[in-house]
């Protein structure tokens, strides 16, 4: 089947799920009909978290760092410069405090466009220089071979602590002190999906009970760790892992946690987003907060953004709250244009065509600390693997994003020797090479692409759980569909198919410029007003009277105390006289949802 914008696919074969209800069927669909797994699914608990210490080196580092803590040693974080990395080194820095607020410890981010991601020599000299013993990175490190040798020649006991893509082997691991990963070749850690910060959580967990000398800690120190679920959280939903198994755990306490967090920077920013006195989902996280975040990261220094997360200074965090969304501001319009120009070039000179199955453009005026989330935005609009780079003078460094079923990491792989660096994961990574291999490293990448990639993969699919009617979609049903969240990556919000709606009148605009639309349908004498973001362009193929078939997500809208079912539009069929659909005889993707 195929909608205006998209292939669409059932998660089971037919859509044939089973249950009285729709929540039921979104389960089967989901593979849950074992009462005693659905509500573990349902209910998930931090009493189903793994126990850190089967993370590779994890008690050895946890070991370290109580004894650099009692000698009073200098002590370093090294976190990298996005939402991961500064959650990550934030709940280690609270930890050590927590455990000895005299702790000498410190954070050090490295500036993305000045140092660029991971661990620098020359920063670790910087820092030998100013008398650091221990230095802990978080969120970077497991491919710094040649640091972790210059570490150990100028006497620092370099502690890693990351989540990207290990080495196959251990022998091509850096000789640090202790490598923390919980997909190191040897691990027998029963998950491997932790972002950088849900590593440092673990970590901080061992730390809390080692030092306690108990499984159990203190009121205080589980004040601390709960705090911290908050921040991992963060890190999580910001680094787009999956949000299954102990993520899911970590994710639910975290977002309850973030009403009532005693982290004042953090209930700062919620008040600075406009979210105060709301429920913090993981939509406002992803949409809102980490945003917010990154932008001085990308932009500008990182620091400000960890000084927020450990700041005791209520007037200092609204300070650093509103900066932060004032950069983001300028970060949403910078995006924007260089959005423009990238869909400028890929349309007149016709590189999303079926021959060059990966976008990798350069330009000398988009800055490489915004061009990640442009790659998002393309990948969802041209459904391919997408690089942009920043080619100054002699240097090209960029980013790339990727689509389910390319691993973008290996792809690099085999592009590597027209690279001077890389590094990432499958569906994320940051690269550099010189001017001068620009031509080569594009053929190659779009090479490498062709050969894994069929056309058939680079149509965007839209997955349906189950069919519904409206009169179904009650609000309480709605609202019931919230237990099966937090949603992300690997846990999906909910998508239902809607058959033989009836479009009451020509669909409205909405927002500026008539950019979306809202749509009046009828089914069985229920009515609703289904919501398409982004969909101002379609308005004419869904005209008053239609017969259509609408894949929607469930939503709430609440408008003066009433609360009502206003569908969210992923995708629509328009039915011909026969009623039969009609084929879109162009194949976009469904416009873009993108952090903003």
């Amino acid at each position: 089947m195929r909608g205006l914008t998209r292939r669409w696919r059932f998660r089971i074969e037919a859509g044939s799920a089973s249950g009285e209800n729709v929540r039921d069927r979104l389960l089967a669909a989901r593979g849950f009909t074992d009462p005693e797994e659905i509500d573990r699914f349902l209910n998930p608990t931090l009493h189903g978290l793994h126990d850190p210490s089967l993370i590779p080196d994890l008690d050895a580092s946890a070991e370290r760092i109580l004894k650099a803590i009692a000698g009073s040693e200098r002590i370093v974080i090294y976190g990298d410069y996005d939402v991961d990395g500064c959650t990550g080194a934030a709940i280690l820095v609270h930890t050590i405090r927590a455990i000895n607020p005299a702790a000498q410890v410190s954070v050090y981010i490295p500036h993305r466009l000045d140092e660029g991601y991971g661990i620098n020599a020359e920063a670790l000299e910087r820092l030998a220089g100013d008398g650091a013993q221990l230095i802990i990175s978080v969120d970077c490190g497991i491919t710094a071979v040649d640091e972790a040798l210059h570490a150990k020649k100028l006497g620092i006991d370099l502690i890693i602590t990351d989540h990207h893509n290990p080495p196959e082997s251990l022998d091509a691991m850096p000789d640090a002190f202790a490598v923390v990963h919980p997909r190191r070749p040897d691990s027998a850690y029963p998950f491997g999906e932790l972002c950088g910060a849900g590593v440092a959580f673990k970590l901080a967990w061992r730390l809390a009970t080692l030092n306690q000398g108990s499984e159990k800690v203190g009121a205080q120190m589980r004040e601390t760790l709960m705090d911290l679920l908050a921040l991992a959280t963060l890190g999580t939903i910001a680094d787009v892992v999956p949000l299954v198994d102990e993520n899911r755990a970590i994710v639910r306490a975290g977002l309850a946690r973030m009403r009532h967090t005693n982290i004042i920077g953090l209930t700062t920013l919620i008040n600075e987003s406009g979210l105060g006195g709301s429920r913090v989902e993981e939509e406002s996280v992803g949409f809102k907060l980490a945003p917010r975040m990154n932008a001085s990261g990308r932009l500008g220094h990182a620091r400000e953004t960890v000084e927020l997360l450990l700041s005791n200074d209520a007037s200092r965090c609204e300070q650093i709250a509103r900066e932060l969304t004032k950069v983001n501001d300028e970060r949403r319009l910078l995006c924007d244009r260089i959005q423009t120009e990238a869909i400028e070039r890929i349309e007149s000179e016709n590189l999303a065509s079926d021959d060059r199955r990966a976008i990798v453009l350069a330009d000398p005026s988009w800055h490489p600390g915004v061009i990640g989330i442009v790659c998002s935005r393309l990948v969802e609009k041209y459904g391919r693997p997408t690089i942009l780079l920043q080619r100054e003078g002699e240097i090209c460094r960029g980013s790339g994003r990727s689509i389910d079923g390319f691993n973008l990491h290996s792809a690099l792989e085999a592009c590597s020797e027209h690279l001077e660096s890389f590094g990432g994961h499958d569906m994320a990574a940051g690269m550099r090479l010189n001017s001068s291999s620009m031509d080569l490293f594009t053929d190659a990448m779009i090479g490498v692409a062709n050969d894994r990639l069929s056309l058939g993969e680079l149509t965007a699919v839209v997955t349906i759980d189950c069919q519904a009617t409206l009169a179904e979609l009650t609000p309480a049903v709605v609202e019931s569909l919230k237990a099966l969240g937090p949603f992300g990556r690997g846990a999906p919000t909910p998508r239902v198919l809607l058959k033989g709606l009836r479009v009451v009148r020509t669909p409205e605009t909405m927002g500026a410029h008539g950019k979306h639309l809202k749509i009046p349908v009828e089914q069985g004498g229920v009515h609703a007003k289904m919501v398409a973001w982004s969909w101002g362009e379609w308005r004419a193929s869904i005209p008053a009277g239609a017969t259509i078939d609408a894949v929607v997500k469930p939503r709430l809208n609440e408008w003066r105390g009433r609360v009502t079912v206003d569908p969210e539009v992923e995708d629509i069929q328009v039915r011909t006289g026969s009623g039969d659909s009609i084929e879109s005889p162009v194949i976009v993707t469904s416009p873009s949802r993108c952090p903003s």
